[in-house]
């Protein structure tokens, strides 16, 4: 490898033009792609098979219009609002609306309309109870009508019984009256016989006496018998005269009975109908009646499950109650967790317009992000020490500007890469501010430990090619390798399966390469047009005398074990160890109160926009309005039909919810096509950064699989909230395969590096304690408050879930760096024969100039992006620059000379048998300094141990 970077180097100076104009051709065909594929940076966190990710699937799917990105927009006036800014925000509301996949709430409607809900529930209850009165007064004339129909059926049976058995007596009378004739006329029947045997005894008589044949006393006595039986019959004829005049008599009576009977009966039939009339007239009203208790019944259902959702929403508000300030919530469809930078700007065009009205409107960091920029004057500042740090010690501006400008390349090319990626990867705001932060650091470190080298084989004689060439393949090698173990400490973030997490260790990883291949080529190149320019004028003009005293004296400072301040730690190895782990146990100690989340508005700088919104929002109406939980209910069988079905349906489930401890209100805010699917807010009672939100968290996933048994329906969780919990156990579940990939790749390599079982360990451990001392400077500043002024943190509250993560990752590269750029020096000096005790003092005096400055170019670097725009980067930069101080000048520079010492040469053992089994990768590349062709000055040896760029 350091043949190669030989080689490069010597073709990078040869061809100088043929390389920076490579490089401009990169850059413009980069700027090209950012600028015409580049999409907007997202601030959502995606975490693919995670329950809130899978639960806003469904709810994407299923209810799109309750999935969207929203944002809160608070209106405040000094005095309550007039009628014009009542209008102006009604206005404002219904302009956002207009605006593309976006949808306003109009807070002032929003509350009018829940503050009517008690009033309209009243006036439906009361309507509801006079309808019952009437319905039951209704019921009451019915019984009353029943009864009097009763009665009367009653009468008209009586009466029929009556007719009836009248009729019964006429048809005997009439029966007796036939009797009568019947025996009349067998009377008659008797008469006329009677007569007419008389007759005939008359005419025998008459023949008789004419004959002459019936003597006189017999002629009269037999007309005396015929006379008395004529006077018989006479009488018995008038008898029966007198027997039928009754008959007759009886017959007209029995016919006016018959009369009487069928005008009775015509009255009773008519009645009858009446009655029957009256009873169809009763069915109807009666049926009328169960209609409208069933009407009733619906309407004490509906309002019923109507004052139970009341119940659940009771409370909340829109607008305060001195109606100063108001709250509208605005949401972006289809947004993909991005608002558009025309979407936004048209959303603030609109509140200016309310500013207009005397109001003054402030915006939830959702809307109001600017994700366009990501420098800010925080991190320039840190760019500007590490500028000075730079001048003081290559003693040139011209020097000076080399490492600045080979880093804004490195980083350049990076980020515009990066940044045309987005056509296709969605990309978090945070990834390339964390690649603008680490590309900047190592772009800087890379090129200075290539320059220094460079400087020091100029002041000793060697020509500018020779020792371009030479700086490339011997500083080259140990900064290719260093760019390499950062580089597998990033890109190792791929194996914690979460996307954005990979995607910020793979830009990252690309940087930090972009910077190590800038560093081989661009600035030899450069220092090939620069010559000797690259010296301060004083070291020119010494070379040109050939006065080599100064790089003399120096060879013999960096020589002297006597003195300075690996000598003062070799004096006291165990005094300086105890100190090391008591600085560094007090830095940690806070780490063990580490309590991680998402950031929300609370995070945000005091003056900010985003600020005063959640602040507002959290006095005026609730912690916990500024971030809900979303539960989202699958049922087993779709709500039926009608509103009445969906209010129990959201009724039941909400009030289940409702019991869960910590939960203010239930809001029922969306239901699908087919209703099979219901989404609720609850409203917890603290912010969504607060611990008691993660508490209720953890008491609603035990709930929701209960309260799913009982109402048939899965419950899922989703919010900021559930997806920080649900990232934090994902990366907990990461974190163990990913150090173990990291830190075994690391171990081989500085296995590799150092040939020694005891120096890989040593830097392990070492790194551990510089995560210890980060984590705790991160939680005591941002989570605990300490020192919250002097850092910009406005609210503590807890660490980003992610960081640990990212800083165990991004530290360890680092401190495998520092470690190889100090340790190569000392055992380049123990491999040539120097003592394990005394090579470790010459080997850091060598180095510990040029990482000393590299160390403090990269705490500026990190330092700066402590007060940087986006609040996010803000305890990553501040963890990175305490992880790296701790481990340049506490963990490398004073506890390693120290262990190193105690262990002599133990330091350096390694079984014979891997001795034979490792490549020799000579990173110091001993070999190319003993073949270069090189004058051989004092000192010149010590001049060759220097093998490793540092940050």
């Amino acid at each position: 490898m350091a043949s190669l970077l030989h080689r490069l180097g010597t073709w990078c100076a040869d061809r100088r033009w043929i390389v920076l104009t490579a490089w401009a051709a990169l850059l413009a065909i980069l700027a090209t792609g950012m600028l015409t594929l580049s999409r907007p940076l997202t601030n959502e966190f995606s975490v693919p098979g995670s329950r809130f990710e899978a639960v806003l699937t469904t709810l994407k799917a299923e209810i799109p219009e309750a999935a969207g990105a929203t944002g809160t927009v608070v209106i405040r006036g000094d005095e309550p609002f007039t009628t014009d800014q009542e209008r102006a925000i009604s206005d404002a509301a219904a302009a956002w609306s207009e605006i593309e996949s976006v949808e306003a709430v109009d807070p002032l409607a929003a509350q009018s309309q829940l503050d009517g809900t008690a009033d309209e529930l009243a006036e439906g209850r009361q309507q509801l109870e006079d309808g019952r009165a009437q319905l039951e007064a209704g019921g009451a004339q019915l019984e009353d009508g029943r009864a009097e129909l009763e009665a009367g059926r009653t009468e008209l049976e009586d009466g029929q019984a009556q007719l009836d058995a009248t009729r019964e007596e006429l048809e005997a009378g009439l029966a007796q009256l036939a009797a009568g004739e019947a025996e009349l006329a067998t009377q008659e029947s008797e008469l006329e016989a009677g007569q007419a045997q008389l007759d005939q005894q008359l005419a025998e008589l008459e023949a008789g006496v004419a004959a002459g044949v019936v003597p006189p006393e017999q002629e009269a006595t037999a007309r005396q018998e015929i006379a008395a039986a004529q006077a018989q019959l006479d009488a018995g004829r008038q008898q029966l005269e007198a027997g039928r005049a009754q008959l007759e008599i009886a017959r007209a009576e029995l016919e006016a009975g018959r009369a009487q009977l069928d005008a009775g009966q015509a009255q009773l039939d008519a009645g009858l109908e009446q009655i029957e009339a009256s009873e169809a007239q009763l069915a109807t009203a009666e049926q009328e009646l169960e209609d409208g208790r069933a009407e009733v019944a619906d309407a004490e259902a509906a309002l019923a499950a109507g004052e139970r959702v009341a119940a659940l929403t009771d409370g909340t508000r829109l607008v305060n109650e001195s109606r100063t300030v108001a709250m509208s919530q605005i949401s972006m469809q289809d947004s993909g967790g991005t608002i558009a930078p025309e979407t936004r700007e048209a959303i603030l065009e609109v509140g200016s317009e309310l500013e207009q009205a005397g109001l003054s409107v402030d915006y939830s960091k959702e809307i109001n992000d600017d994700l366009s920029s990501i420098m800010g004057p925080g991190e320039i500042l840190g760019i500007v020490i590490a500028a000075v740090v730079l001048i003081v010690m290559l003693g040139s501006l011209l020097a000076a500007g080399l490492p600045l400008l080979m880093a804004v390349v490195g980083v350049a090319a990076g980020l515009l890469g990066a940044l045309t990626l987005t056509h296709w990867v969605s990309m978090n705001s945070v990834t390339p501010a964390l690649a603008l932060m680490l590309g900047l650091a190592v772009g800087i470190d890379y090129s200075l430990f290539l320059i220094n080298r460079h400087r020091q084989q100029l002041r000793h004689g060697m020509g500018v090619r020779e020792s371009i060439a030479l700086a490339v393949g011997t500083s080259g090698n140990a900064v290719v390798f260093a760019g390499l173990t950062v580089i597998v400490a990033l890109a190792a973030l791929t194996v914690t399966g979460i996307p954005f997490l990979g995607v910020m260790g793979l830009v990252a990883a690309a940087t930090v390469a972009f910077a190590v291949a800038v560093s081989v080529t661009m600035t030899p190149a450069l220092l090939s047009l620069m010559g000797l320019r690259v010296l301060p004028r004083k070291d020119r003009r010494a070379l040109e005398a050939g006065d080599l005293h100064e790089a003399l004296d120096e060879d013999a400072r960096e020589a002297d074990t006597h003195h300075g301040w690996a000598a003062w730690v070799q004096g006291r190895p165990w005094l300086v160890v105890v100190a090391v782990l008591a600085i560094v146990a007090g830095l940690g100690w806070p780490a063990a109160q580490l309590r991680l989340g998402l950031p929300d508005g609370s995070s945000e700088p005091a003056g900010s926009t985003a600020y005063r919104t959640f602040d507002t929002v959290r006095d005026e109406f609730g912690a916990g309005a500024n971030g809900p939980l979303v539960v989202v209910a699958e049922l087993d069988a779709p709500v039926g039909e009608g509103e009445t079905a969906l209010l129990e349906a959201q009724a039941d489930l909400g009030e289940e919810l409702a019991e869960v401890e910590g939960v203010v209100r239930v809001l029922p805010f969306g239901v699908s096509a087919d209703r099979g699917t219901l989404a609720f807010q609850v409203v917890p009672e603290g912010g969504p950064a607060e611990e008691s939100t993660e508490q209720l968290v953890d008491r609603l996933e035990i709930a929701v699989p209960q309260i799913g048994e009982a109402q048939g329906a899965e419950l899922g969780l989703t919010g900021a909230t559930v997806a920080n919990v649900d990232i934090s156990q994902k990366l907990a579940d990461a974190l163990p395969l990913y150090l173990g990939v990291v830190v075994g790749l690391s171990f081989v390599l500085l296995l590799l590096v150092f040939r020694s079982l005891v120096i890989p360990l040593l830097a392990t451990a070492g790194f551990l304690l510089s995560v210890v001392a980060a984590f705790g400077a991160v939680v005591a500043v941002f989570q605990l408050g300490h020192l919250s002024g002097v850092f910009g943190v406005n609210e503590p509250g807890p660490i980003l879930s992610f960081l640990p993560t990212l800083l165990v990752g991004i530290l360890f590269g680092l401190a495998m760096d520092y470690q190889v750029f100090l340790v190569t020096a000392m055992r380049e000096a123990h491999v040539h024969g120097t003592d394990a005790r005394r090579a470790v003092v010459t080997g850091f005096n060598h180095s510990a100039r040029v990482v000393t400055a590299a160390a403090i170019i990269m705490i500026s670097v990190f330092g700066g992006f402590v007060w940087a725009h986006l609040a996010m980067i803000r305890p990553i930069g501040l963890g990175l620059a305490v992880g790296v101080l701790v481990d340049a000048f506490l963990v490398r520079m004073t506890l390693t000379p120290a262990v190193m010492s105690l262990l002599g040469e133990r330091a350096w053992y390694l079984p014979r048998w891997l001795d034979r089994l490792l490549p020799d990768v000579d990173v110091e590349g001993s070999a190319l300094e003993r073949r270069a062709s090189t004058p051989e000055v004092p000192g010149s040896r010590v001049d060759r141990q220097e093998t490793s760029p540092s940050r």
